[in-house]
């Protein structure tokens, strides 16, 4: 009888502690888990049907980057459909500052670089590429100036510049720095 009771006690404390583990993972935002997985072989498959695959550099506000080995990739979570690879564990940011840096800071970085890119633009014709350097970068938006791959960006070298929006960008190749 007594090893009933015990039993009971284990079963209700097990019990307890699941659902506590469920109610925590409601409010666990996918941001945490890409943290904790950070050094990890991942692959992200996009909204618009393309899909990055590499070690996860970094899990930041509003987008993550991809270790290819030559490239790095900038893809923003709002472009992704699901990602493969991460683990169970979480990771919270508790830098107020870290938090609030989001896709637009990325960019910027980029555009500073002026770095030659390789753009992916979701459409509903299906995924198109851009390869180009950033101009400017806006609240919400984006400017690119295609220039031939391998070409310095100089005005006499620019064949247009697009406006693109932050919610058209599913992913951004950049070629590693050294």
């Amino acid at each position: 009888m007594e090893s009933q009771f015990a039993e009971a006690d284990r079963l209700a404390l097990d019990s307890e502690i699941n659902e506590r583990a469920r109610a925590e993972m409601v409010s666990l935002p996918l941001e945490h888990r890409l943290r904790a997985a950070v050094g990890c072989r991942i692959t992200v498959y996009l909204l618009c049907g393309e899909s990055a695959r590499g070690e996860l550099r970094h899990a930041g506000a509003d987008a993550l980057v991809l270790d290819e080995g030559q490239h790095q990739v900038l893809i923003p979570y709002a472009a992704a459909a699901r990602y493969v690879g991460l683990g169970r564990h979480a990771l919270p940011e508790n830098s107020q500052v870290r938090r609030s840096i989001g896709l637009a800071h990325s960019l910027r970085g980029l555009a500073r670089d002026r770095a030659e890119l390789s753009v992916t633009i979701a459409g509903g014709a299906g995924p198109q590429r851009l390869a180009g350097v950033i101009d400017r970068v806006g609240r919400d938006y984006v400017d690119l100036a295609s220039v031939t791959p391998g070409e310095v960006r100089r005005s006499r070298s620019v064949g247009d510049v697009s406006a693109i929006p932050f919610t058209a960008l599913a992913m951004i190749r950049s070629p590693k720095a050294g």
